[in-house]
C-alpha cells in the first residue's frame, strides 16, 4: 500500500508539471517580413516547446506558445532573430515579425555573357510588376483609346461589359483554385457540406472578399481556417430553404 500511495503521489507531481507547461497555451498566426516583402523558408523553433515550422510562400506561418515562450527565427542570407510572447502578442490577430538581411560582402561579380539578363533584372521596371489578364487589357486599351475611340467606347458601353468580364473572369479562376484546394472527402466529412451541394458552396466562398483574398494569395491556413465559418452559414442557408 505504501508503494501504490508514492507511486500515486508522483503521477500526480508530473501532471502538475505537465499541465503548467502547457497552461494558457495556443496556436497564433504571424507573418515574416524583410523590410516590406514578405519571406518564406523562415525556420521558427519554440525555444520553450522546441515546436518548429516554417514561413509559407507568403511569409505565413502558426505555431503554439504561451505567454513568455522565447521564439527563434533564422534563415540562411537574414541575422537570426529572437522574440518573447508577450500578453498583446497573444491577442493580435496577426504577428508581425519584420527581420534584417545578413549582409555578405563580394569579392568580385562577373557577369555570363550567356546569363538570362532581363527588365526585371537590370532594375528597369519593379520585380513582380503585375500583369493583366485578356480582359483586363481589354479595359485598358478600352480606357486609354482617348479621342474618339474612348467617346465611342463609353457611349456603347463597352468599357462597363468589359469590368463585367473582368469580375467574372476572376470568379472564375478563383473557382479553379478552390477546386484544386481540397478534395470532396473534406467538404463532405470535414465541413459536413452535402455532396449534391459542394459546387454551390465553393460559389458562395468565392464570393466572400476575405476568403478570396485568401485564395489569391494561396494561404492555405487561412483558407482552411475561413472555409469552416463559410461552411457553418452555407449549412444555415441550406437549413432555411428547407
Amino acid at each position: 500500500m505504501k508503494i501504490n500511495n508514492t507511486y500515486l503521489v508522483f503521477l500526480l507531481f508530473v501532471f502538475q508539471i505537465a499541465l503548467g507547461q502547457t497552461s494558457g497555451a495556443k496556436e497564433i498566426f504571424g507573418q515574416t517580413f524583410e523590410q516590406s516583402t514578405t519571406i518564406e523558408g523562415i525556420n521558427i523553433i519554440n525555444n520553450n516547446t522546441q515546436h518548429t515550422t516554417v514561413s509559407d510562400e507568403n511569409g505565413m506561418f502558426s505555431i503554439v506558445v504561451k505567454e513568455g515562450d522565447v521564439l527563434v527565427f533564422s534563415a540562411v542570407n537574414l541575422e537570426p532573430l529572437k522574440l518573447r510572447i508577450t500578453a498583446d502578442d497573444l491577442a493580435a490577430p496577426t504577428l508581425k515579425v519584420k527581420m534584417t538581411a545578413r549582409q555578405v560582402e563580394l569579392d568580385e561579380v562577373i557577369v555570363n555573357e550567356n546569363a538570362h539578363i532581363n527588365a526585371e533584372n537590370l532594375g528597369i521596371v519593379p520585380r513582380g510588376q503585375k500583369t493583366y489578364t485578356p480582359a483586363e487589357r481589354k479595359l485598358y486599351t478600352a480606357t486609354t483609346g482617348g479621342g474618339i475611340d474612348g467617346i465611342l467606347n463609353s457611349i456603347s458601353g463597352r468599357k462597363a461589359m468589359i469590368k463585367k468580364e473582368i469580375v467574372v473572369e476572376k470568379k472564375e479562376m478563383l473557382f479553379r483554385k478552390l477546386e484544386y484546394l481540397f478534395e470532396e472527402v473534406y467538404y463532405t466529412e470535414r465541413l459536413k457540406i452535402p455532396v449534391d451541394d459542394i459546387k454551390g458552396f465553393q460559389l458562395f466562398c468565392v464570393n466572400d472578399a476575405e476568403f478570396a483574398v485568401s485564395l489569391n494569395t494561396k494561404n492555405k491556413t487561412m483558407s482552411m481556417f475561413l472555409i469552416t465559418n463559410l461552411a457553418q452559414q452555407y449549412l444555415k442557408i441550406l437549413e432555411n430553404e428547407k
